[in-house]
C-alpha cells in the first residue's frame, strides 16, 4: 500500500480516537453513544465503522495513549544521570497527572478503563493489564536503583517496594478527580516522610 494511503488511514483513525476520548472524558463510557463519536469526529457511521467495529474496540484502542505517556515520562525521569529522589519522582508524575486530567483530559479515562477491565473477558482486558504491568516494572527498576544507592536498606524487597510505590498513583488520581483537594506538593511531602531518599 502506498505510504500516503497508510498515513491517511492513520490520521483518520487518530481523528476517531481523539473524538471518542473527548466524549468519554465528558460523559463516561456508558453514556457515550457511537452517534456521539460520529458527531464529535465529523465522520459518518460508515467511515467510523471501517476502523472500529464497536465502542468497546475504541475504548481498548485508547488504553495505550491514555496511560502510555505517563509511563514514558517515568522511564525517562528515573533513567537520568542524576537519579531523582522518590519525592521528586512523585511530584513530577502527579504534576503530569494534573496536566492531563482536566475536563477533557485523557487521564480522566483511567478509572473508567480500570473498572471496565474488571468485568470484561480476559482477552479484552489484556491492554489494561499490560499497561499496568509495564508501569510497575519501571517502579521495580527504580526500587532496585534506590537500593543500590543506599536510599533504602540493603535487604529491602525491591518488588514489594515497587508495588507499594506504584499504588500511590491510582490513589492520587482518584483523590484528584473525586475530591479535588490534593496537590502534587502534598503527595511529595508525604513521600519524603516515608522515603526520604539520599541520607546525609
Amino acid at each position: 500500500m502506498p505510504r500516503v494511503s497508510e498515513e491517511h488511514l492513520e490520521r483518520r483513525r487518530r481523528q476517531i480516537l481523539d473524538a471518542a476520548q473527548l466524549c468519554f472524558a465528558r460523559k463516561g463510557f456508558n453514556a457515550t453513544s457511537m452517534q456521539d463519536v460520529f458527531t464529535e469526529s465529523g465522520m459518518s457511521a460508515g467511515a467510523v465503522y471501517r476502523y472500529f467495529a464497536s465502542k468497546d474496540q475504541i475504548i481498548w484502542a485508547l488504553v495505550a495513549p491514555t496511560l502510555g505517556p505517563l509511563r514514558e515520562r517515568l522511564a525517562a525521569y528515573i533513567r537520568t544521570e542524576q537519579t531523582p529522589t522518590p519525592a521528586e519522582v512523585i511530584r513530577m508524575l502527579t504534576r503530569e497527572i494534573v496536566a492531563r486530567s482536566g475536563p477533557d483530559g485523557p487521564l480522566r479515562l483511567a478509572p473508567q478503563v480500570w473498572a471496565l477491565a474488571l468485568v470484561q473477558p480476559d482477552a479484552a482486558a489484556i491492554p489494561v493489564r499490560e499497561s499496568i504491568a509495564g508501569m510497575r516494572e519501571l517502579w521495580l527498576e527504580y526500587a532496585i536503583r534506590m537500593r543500590e544507592l543506599g536510599w533504602v536498606p540493603d535487604d529491602t524487597d525491591a518488588d514489594a517496594l515497587a508495588k507499594a510505590m506504584f499504588g500511590l498513583l491510582p490513589g492520587f488520581i482518584l483523590q484528584h478527580l473525586l475530591l479535588n483537594d490534593v496537590t502534587p506538593d502534598d503527595f511529595a511531602r508525604g513521600v519524603e516522610v516515608m522515603l526520604p531518599g539520599p541520607r546525609p
